[in-house]
């Protein structure tokens, strides 16, 4: 058996430990300990998975092939920006940061030293998103919903980084083209910040996505439906299920078409654990990951520009004669 990739984890609350769980379970993986600035919480953590609470970053560093960082957003840039330089390959949850020049700093970082860095948008390895891909033909019209429960988790950032920025993340990598306008709007209704936004993207090849996220939702929805010559294909990120619907010329009579659809699920796939065990095989090979951290970076920059049209107020309409 080859070495195991040793890992640890920065930031134990409640995504952390999920982090935690799925490393502890994985045989080519020798989960090191972890660290959290709540030192009775990585005590818990740590006796729970049998592993070690380390007290600093830098001796835990001393250790580690890899990091998985769970800390709230503000803190991404300082917490990489520490880990790099010591030559260790970094998991970084979504967003990648606040702002588009601390990404391109670490991303600097990690190509200089040939190291992974990876960003967590965790419904890449959604199945459902994965056979969508497959199934893309010249997509012209895209359709997105991410609506949660209210839950004070995420709310150091707005909607569109917190929910919104997951369906970017995705529309963006299958467009693969410039993005030419967007137009946002939305409010706050329960915190400081956006809690609802709607953002339409049209991009230079002619796509149009429409987009819309909310944290005040009575029940999650997360689809994606596209829209292109040859099907209408719907995905439903929350159950993991697509469903494609066709025209069969085979079995068309005239003067009436024959539509088929097909649906599939993946009801016992887990994106999270896929995706840690993307970048342990990054790390082992020393290939790209799946989700880099241009990917983090471009799905960044235009979450910011939805969050300053929105700050910013709509100031222009065209009128219709």
């Amino acid at each position: 058996m080859k070495q195991r990739v040793r890992i640890g984890v920065v930031g134990v609350g409640h995504l952390g430990e999920y982090h935690v769980q799925k490393y502890s379970a994985m045989e080519d993986v020798e989960l090191v300990g972890v660290l959290d600035t709540n030192i009775d919480r990585s005590g818990e953590i740590a006796q729970r998975y049998n592993t070690r609470a380390y007290g600093s970053l830098e001796e835990m560093l001393k250790q580690v092939d890899g990091v998985s960082i769970a800390v709230p957003t503000e803190h991404h840039f300082t917490v990489a920006s520490k880990i790099l330089p010591q030559n260790v390959h970094v998991l970084i949850e979504k967003p990648i940061t606040y702002d588009e020049d601390d990404a391109n700093h670490l991303i600097s970082m990690a190509r200089e030293r040939n190291l992974v860095l990876q960003v967590g948008h965790v419904e890449r390895f959604n199945p459902a998103v994965v056979k969508m891909e497959s199934l893309l033909n010249q997509p012209l019209f895209i359709e997105s919903h991410r609506m949660n429960l209210f839950t004070v988790r995420g709310t150091d950032v707005d909607v569109v980084l917190d929910l919104m920025i997951h369906d970017l993340d995705i529309i963006l990598h299958m467009v693969q083209s410039k993005v030419g306008e967007v137009h946002a709007v939305g409010m706050s209704v329960i915190t400081q910040k956006t809690d609802i936004a709607n953002a339409r993207i049209i991009f230079q090849n002619g796509t149009v996505a429409n987009l819309t996220a909310s944290r005040v939702s009575h029940q999650p929805l997360r689809k994606i439906r596209i829209f292109q010559p040859d099907a209408y294909i719907s995905v439903n990120c929350y159950k993991k299920e697509v469903s494609v619907t066709r025209l069969d010329d085979s079995l068309s009579t005239e003067p009436f078409p024959h539509i088929v659809s097909s649906n599939m699920k993946y009801p016992d796939a887990d994106p999270l654990n896929d995706q840690l065990h993307a970048f342990v095989h990054a790390i082992r090979t020393g290939t790209e990951p799946v989700v880099t951290g241009e990917d983090g970076r471009t799905a960044l920059r235009v979450a910011v520009a939805i969050i300053g049209q929105i700050a910013g107020g709509t100031k222009n309409f065209q009128g219709i004669d």
